[in-house]
């Protein structure tokens, strides 16, 4: 039996050590053909595009000389239009059919507080988002693709199916 474990230890630290060399050999190869094939810093590349990505849509003008930049064409929800039933079913009925976060429903008496600030209040609020005891409404209904026309038209619809 010494016999044979001997002769299994010597084959296996011949293998072990052809293993280690072989691992060595690779990483040189590897790191030569990187650099031969490459030949250029690609995390460098990685960062200018990331940095592309995330520069600023526009500037701030302190006073001096002013950069006028092209402003990006925005998409208005439902290609603007102003139907109001159907803004109302696509954005404002999934909190207005249910009362989530205290928005009212389509009830009299639910919109009787809110009422007293005036439709040009709704309206404000409807566009530009409220917090209070009422409840929750985030500004568009969540959705800032609408135009404000298109929000004002959906209030009034809403406010006139009482």
């Amino acid at each position: 039996m010494k016999d044979q474990d001997s002769i299994f230890f010597k084959n296996f630290s011949i293998m072990l050590i052809a293993l280690i060399a072989l691992t060595i050999i690779l990483i040189v190869v590897g790191k030569m053909a990187h650099e031969s094939i490459l030949g250029r810093d690609v995390m460098a590349e990685d960062r200018s595009a990331v940095a592309e990505s995330i520069q600023a849509v526009s500037q701030v003008n302190t006073g001096g000389a002013m950069v006028v930049e092209e402003k990006a064409e925005v998409a208005v929800a439902f290609d603007g239009s102003t139907d109001a039933e159907m803004i109302y079913q696509n954005v404002c009925s999934a909190c207005h059919t249910n009362g989530i976060g205290g928005a009212p429903k389509l009830e009299a008496a639910a919109w009787s507080e809110r009422m007293e600030k005036g439709m040009d209040g709704m309206i404000k609020n409807a566009i530009n988002g409220y917090q209070g005891t009422l409840g929750y409404m985030p500004a568009k209904g969540g959705r800032m693709d609408l135009s404000d026309e298109q929000v004002k038209v959906t209030v009034e619809f809403m406010t006139s199916n009482l």
